[in-house]
């Protein structure tokens, strides 16, 4: 009799905890349909704390994510309900749920594959198909976007190197220029020098110059002067200058 008394209130316990989950739930769905999204979390995070594996509230609580835009939390929400869902239909609304969250962070790689999976589950479900389709073309736009990008890049680059050559050039003839014109400057000192040297050797040629033979023969003559001289000079000898007494 006590055996099955505490049989009867295990029960009873399991009984009001699965009521109490269900309830919880069910308030969560209802604040969720009155776009009431935080409040409709609160409760579903509430029934997961006494059943944490329960994977409608798992489902229904990305959902709320999901419409706060808290896309993280939504996707890891949704990536744990998947792999513990067996039922087909179910596992694909939870792809499905997954490839919007990705598509609203513009994952789109990661969106189309997200709807494929949904697809497998269920082939029929309409609004993965036309989800796929979206997220096909805006992975394309994306793509040719940075294509375009690319290409604006790679104008940018060769006109800023263009510009930076046309600036090395116009460097190099200016550089050139003042080269050139020290070169003209050294060349004109160049050439006044050597007018100068020039003009200092025809002064000294332009002096009168006197041969040899002309030295001698003046020399020859100022030696038979003085020799005459000093003829001139004996023959006085004898002479006593007049004064007027002698001393």
């Amino acid at each position: 009799m006590k055996f099955l008394f505490i049989i009867a209130l295990i029960a009873a316990i399991n009984l009001s905890k699965a009521q109490s989950i269900r309830s919880l739930n069910n308030d969560g769905v209802e604040e969720f349909e009155k776009k009431n999204f935080s409040e409709a979390e609160i409760k579903f995070r509430k029934g997961l704390e006494k059943e944490p594996d329960n994977k409608t509230l798992k489902l229904n609580l990305g959902g709320s994510y999901y419409k706060q835009s808290m896309y993280d939390d939504a996707m890891k929400s949704y990536n744990e309900t998947i792999n513990a869902l067996t039922d087909k239909k179910e596992k694909s609304k939870a792809y499905y749920n997954l490839g919007n969250s990705l598509l609203k962070q513009e994952k789109y790689k990661e969106s189309i594959e997200a709807f494929k999976n949904a697809l497998k589950n269920n082939p029929q479900d309409s609004d993965a198909k036309y989800n796929l389709s979206y997220a096909l073309k805006k992975l394309q736009d994306q793509q040719n976007q940075d294509k375009n990008q690319d290409k604006d890049q790679d104008k940018d680059q060769n006109k800023d190197d263009k510009n930076n050559q046309d600036q090395k050039n116009e460097q190099d003839k200016d550089n050139q220029d003042k080269q050139d014109q020290q070169d003209q400057q050294n060349k004109q000192n160049q050439e006044q020098q050597k007018d100068q040297e020039k003009n200092q050797q025809k002064q000294g040629q332009d002096k009168p110059k006197i041969s040899k033979e002309d030295a001698e023969r003046i020399l020859t003559a100022m030696k038979n002067n003085e020799k005459e001289m000093q003829k001139k000079l004996r023959k006085q000898e004898g002479v006593r200058v007049k004064v007027e007494k002698d001393w």
